[in-house]
């Protein structure tokens, strides 16, 4: 079988490097095409053998771009185009069709109640969307939650499949060596309580609320922000107001695994860690908090369909929090005050393992490639 895989971007993002993890576990031979941006991700697929090609879109209404994109899944003569984010799967479906294949797969990996990839959502971007949709063959969802929201939106259920996003579990091992080596790196003293955060530094994410409850904490705690955005300069004129920015660290974008870069990657800088903390409202899956439970970390989240989707006992070390700065601090003061726990990985993040993800994704495949309604949706 051969595949192609379409996004609109591969800088450092959730979907990207879910993208590129998935690609190291299909028996598939796979390709790739980027509508913009052939960000980091770009470079690490290429590093790991998988051809990359950079459509240079030059924005939302570059029609001419379509038929670009047709010739070359034509070429390629692909038995089956799987798309990846909004953009690409308005234009990466369309010209599927046009190239005549017709087993068309997409994955939702960012739909929430209220917006989707930080766009609000309205009629206009609702019927694009279903509009697109039924040019497919099979809808991904990345959660069941993510599954009941298509289902309101309108798309069939039939059309609807289940399949996690997936982590490799090994590089968030928790490592003592590892975490002594990457806090003297960072200049955090051994001593002091780390708080992370992790994610695209967007508005969505709420990062300013974490920036608000290390205020309200004692001075030996720190803010460890792992991610790049647009946010940046707010956040460190929001933690410069607060009088804590000389406690909070901005790593910038940093790879999800190890791929020979400089500087540490996301595994690393979780051993960092003594708590994760993710204020975001809204999330379609929750990756960064499965990851902080396969590195063996209390959570303490607003929003997480991928804990909240599992029997409780799954992650018992992973908390709701509902409320703001004040509810954060709290919150967090009473990690603290617990003290160290063993670093032991639940069954939340052993049930989110990439192969697991990939064997149901190959299902999905066979089911649009032989003309079969997809397989019954899994928890």
């Amino acid at each position: 079988m051969r595949a192609l895989h379409i996004i609109t971007g591969l800088g450092v993002g959730g979907a990207e490097q879910q993208l590129r993890l998935l690609l190291r576990h299909l028996p598939v031979e796979c390709d790739v095409v980027t509508l913009t941006n052939p960000g980091p991700v770009a470079a690490g697929l290429r590093a790991d053998g998988v051809r990359v090609v950079d459509l240079a879109m030059g924005g939302n209404r570059d029609l001419a771009a379509l038929p670009r994109l047709a010739r070359l899944i034509r070429r390629g003569r692909y038995d089956l185009v799987h798309t990846h984010l909004y953009r690409a799967c308005l234009y990466g479906r369309l010209a599927a069709r046009l190239a005549g294949v017709r087993a068309v797969v997409a994955t939702e990996h960012s739909l929430g109640d209220s917006q989707m990839e930080g766009r609000p959502l309205n009629s206009g971007v609702r019927a694009l969307y279903l509009a697109g949709e039924r040019l497919g063959r099979s809808t991904v969802a990345v959660s069941p939650t993510v599954a009941a929201r298509l289902a309101r939106w309108g798309v069939p259920e039939p059309r609807i499949a289940v399949v996690p996003n997936g982590i490799d579990l090994e590089p968030f091992r928790f490592d003592p060596e590892r975490r002594a080596r990457v806090r003297a790196r960072l200049g955090i003293p051994d001593e002091a309580f780390v708080i992370g955060g992790v994610g695209r530094l967007a508005p969505g994410k709420r990062f300013d609320v974490l920036i608000g409850a290390l205020a309200r904490l004692t001075p030996d705690c720190r803010l460890l922000l792992a991610g790049g955005g647009p946010e940046e300069g707010a956040l460190r004129r929001t933690a410069d107001a607060a009088g804590v920015s000389d406690r909070v660290l901005f790593t910038g974008e940093v790879p999800g695994l190890p791929d020979g870069s400089a500087g540490p990657d996301l595994p690393t800088l979780t051993s960092a860690m003594d708590v994760l903390a993710a204020p975001s409202p809204e999330e379609a899956f929750g990756l960064a908090v499965v990851e902080a439970l396969a590195a063996g970390l209390p959570v303490r989240y607003a929003s997480c369909p991928a804990v909240e989707d599992l029997p409780p006992e799954a992650a018992p070390g992973a908390v709701r929090v509902r409320g703001g700065a004040d509810a954060y601090a709290a919150a967090l003061a009473g990690v603290r005050a617990a003290g160290p726990l063993p670093r032991t990985v639940p069954e939340a993040a052993r049930h989110y393992c990439i192969t697991r993800s990939a064997a149901r994704l190959m299902d999905v495949y066979t089911s649009a490639l032989t003309r079969t309604v997809p397989s019954p949706r899994h928890p």
